[in-house]
């Protein structure tokens, strides 16, 4: 079976993990403080913070932030739940606007009408590897006066401009083992605002301002050195293993985009797709539903999968919240998705394999 995803860990990482485990340091230390410093100059920012999954970053952010009861944050309905569920667990109001058909991206042109007098800050998705429209997203920030949080768990290296995500507002990164890199669990947090990594530092250490002094509420949201070990050896990778993502991407693109029903993914210009998913849309002129197409995947060995099949205002926990909400993109699309395996481990043969089995 070809896999939907494969963590590229190698010899470097086996001995950065043994070095730490000798060290007898495991905990929070100098490799987590190392790892931040790399990342924030691979992304581009004077900080990054480093938590222990790509949800505590984002729940952390929204809390440096300053979001909480009474506020409502703007975000896509199709995402992972974590996006939405970090904003409940300020007490804020998640409000869900619909996405661009091609990007599978919040849709810059219905953000204005879901602003209120309570809109505190936008919490964009760069979904599956491809940047948001960051011009258009900016300029309403800017003009609405909008905290800008990027959701680029699924979005390391990308780039719009020329410039990486995660570098335009407050970035939330994951290091989930599908990811593009990873820890095994972790996530990451980058900023230019002083004042604001140093609160997300308080808040993933118990609120502490200094040893066992807590001023404000936190969490036990830290990484490990161990964790941080493995990240220093896949942050060296990262631009090799996008690549490989973006060719693998290229030829499953050449080989099937021409298949009557098959939508391929969509490149937006002036953006680098890093390809975490490379998802396509199954429509009706296919021939087949798209689970069917996913089953006779499986039983030609080709591990294919839906991201996701339920958008997050119609799961079970937002209909008892009363989300009614109209969205008939996401709808649409989330009855169409299909991922393909895309990872930079894929052979030739497997490329190869997962064009005839869809052919």
């Amino acid at each position: 079976m070809i896999p939907i995803s494969k963590p590229m860990l190698g010899k470097e990482e086996e001995l950065a993990l043994k070095r730490v485990l000798y060290s007898r340091a495991l905990a929070q230390g100098e490799e987590v403080k190392k790892f931040e410093d790399n990342f924030s100059k691979y992304i581009g920012t004077k900080f990054a913070v480093a938590t222990n999954s790509g949800t505590s970053a984002l729940h952390t952010t929204l809390l440096s932030l300053g979001i909480g009861p009474k506020d409502e944050v703007i975000t896509t309905p199709f995402s992972f739940i974590a996006t939405a569920n970090s904003v409940l667990a300020t007490g804020a109001k998640p409000v869900f606007v619909d996405i661009d058909e091609d990007t599978f991206n919040i849709d810059p042109q219905k953000i204005e009408q879901k602003i209120t007098g309570r809109t505190k800050a936008l919490l964009i998705v760069h979904l599956f590897g491809q940047p948001c429209d960051m011009k258009k997203i900016m300029e309403i920030c800017e003009d609405r006066d909008l905290i800008l949080i990027e959701d680029a768990c699924q979005a390391h290296g990308a780039e719009f401009s020329g410039e990486k995500v995660g570098s335009f507002g407050t970035g939330c990164f994951s290091f989930y083992p599908t990811k593009n890199i990873t820890t095994g669990e972790g996530g990451m947090i980058t900023t230019d605002d002083e004042e604001i990594a140093e609160k997300a530092r308080r808040i993933r250490n118990h609120g502490q301002a200094r040893a066992y002094v807590h001023d404000i509420l936190g969490y036990n949201y830290r990484m490990t050195d161990l964790a941080a070990a493995i990240g220093l050896c896949q942050l060296r990778k990262l631009d090799m293993f996008n690549s490989k993502r973006i060719k693998n991407a290229q030829f499953l693109t050449r080989e099937i985009e021409k298949i009557d029903g098959l939508i391929t993914p969509c490149v937006a210009s002036n953006v680098k797709h890093v390809f975490h998913q490379y998802t396509v849309r199954v429509t009706e002129d296919f021939g087949m539903p798209r689970d069917e197409l996913k089953k006779r995947l499986g039983e030609r060995g080709v591990d294919a999968r839906v991201y996701y099949s339920i958008p997050i205002h119609k799961q079970p926990l937002y209909q008892k919240l009363g989300y009614r909400d109209d969205l008939p993109i996401s709808e649409k699309v989330a009855n169409e998705v299909l991922s393909l395996p895309v990872h930079p481990s894929l052979t030739k043969g497997d490329l190869k394999k997962i064009v005839e089995a869809i052919k």
